[in-house]
């Protein structure tokens, strides 16, 4: 099971359960086609906006689940009560929200709310330690440091986080690691700092195909994306960091993979190669395919080693002339071809133009 709703919560089901299971807990459940993509639209340009403007500097945890700090705030929208009304109404009134000293602390007090009201928690270490004691050990399941931990915890008879603090640091390190010293400090009130998501240009590229696609033919779609993204101009020579692969299936549904790259890429086939293998994760044939930059890396230098000096030089000035021939005649200028579908019957299917440049100076 993927994300449930709040009266599939209340018959007992959760993320990640066993359809079987979840069925004979709640026979009427419907099960909807996951829609990652609809999910990301809304919730990050709809949600997270709404927050920014009210002054919050949110930090997104999941789809769904977000946080922010009140001290900025207060003056503006006077007071906690004033914060609360005021991210209600920039979320609606289905929204639930909880306030406490700690993320998860709020998270807590965001899950009990029933109704318009919303719960907060006073801003004490110990209030929230006694608060946090009765809560259930499910919890741990909105982390994901934590999240493996529940199902052993509960066949331990740990129930609730007080049970859980009363095992002690060292009982919970010695028997799951970092991971059991990370839950220890949450039962008991501790939390890391917030850290707020950092706004940037959104750049994407998407390309609708003609047939189902899969396997070798989407690889050179993928190539031909990867090409055009790192030809933009409002690229401006920058690295990237974080990529969002996305495709919308040919059943129903659609489907999305955040990539991190260990380190800053701007190599056309480095990135091809790091993206390609999350292909093989498509659960069916995608009618479309679309890659968006999430997150840039700082501009790619020219340096090179002593060896490839000459190497190195000879695509410097390559990609001058190429940056120069694109700031006269477009974008469009420098091309080249790139066999996509070769079984095609269609000619305008089995080679497509691709922008052409060496890598660092795709982007005039």
């Amino acid at each position: 099971m993927g994300e449930v709703s709040g009266a599939a919560e209340a018959c007992g089901v959760h993320a990640g359960m066993v359809l079987g299971e979840a069925l004979a807990r709640c026979p009427d459940l419907e099960l909807v086609p996951a829609d990652p993509l609809k999910v990301a639209q809304v919730w990050e340009g709809a949600a997270l906006d709404a927050l920014e403007g009210i002054g919050a500097a949110p930090e997104p945890a999941r789809a769904g689940l977000a946080y922010f700090m009140a001290d900025g705030l207060r003056g503006i929208h006077k007071g906690d009560e004033g914060v609360i009304a005021a991210a209600r109404r920039a979320l609606g009134p289905r929204a639930r929200v909880g306030a406490g000293p700690t993320r998860f602390c709020a998270l807590a007090a965001a899950l009990q709310v029933r109704s318009r009201r919303a719960v907060a928690v006073q801003e004490s270490v110990k209030v929230a330690r006694r608060y946090l004691a009765s809560q259930p050990v499910g919890l741990l399941r909105f982390r994901e440091e934590t999240a493996a931990l529940v199902e052993p915890l509960t066949r331990l008879g740990v129930r609730t986080l007080g049970e859980l603090s009363g095992l002690g640091r060292g009982a919970m390190v010695d028997r799951f690691g970092a991971p059991g010293a990370i839950a220890y400090g949450l039962a008991r009130g501790e939390d890391s700092p917030l850290r707020a998501r950092c706004s940037e240009e959104r750049l994407e590229e998407s390309l609708e195909l003609a047939q189902s696609s899969s396997g070798l033919a989407l690889e050179r779609v993928l190539e031909l994306l990867v090409d055009r993204l790192l030809a933009r101009p409002e690229r401006r020579g920058r690295t990237l960091r974080a990529t969002i692969l996305s495709a919308r299936l040919v059943e129903s549904g659609t489907w999305r993979e955040r990539v991190v790259f260990r380190q800053a890429l701007v190599e056309p086939r480095r990135i091809w190669l790091a993206l390609s293998l999350r292909l093989a994760l498509l659960p069916a044939p995608a009618e479309s395919l679309a890659l968006a930059v999430e997150r840039f890396g700082p501009p790619s230098g020219r340096q090179g080693t002593l060896l490839d000096r000459g190497h190195a030089l000879r695509l410097e000035r390559l990609g001058e002339g190429v940056a120069q021939v694109r700031a006269m005649a477009g974008s469009q200028a420098a091309l080249r071809a790139l066999c996509v579908d070769p079984e095609s019957r269609v000619p305008e299917r089995r080679v497509v133009l691709t922008p052409w440049g060496p890598a660092g100076a795709c982007a005039p």
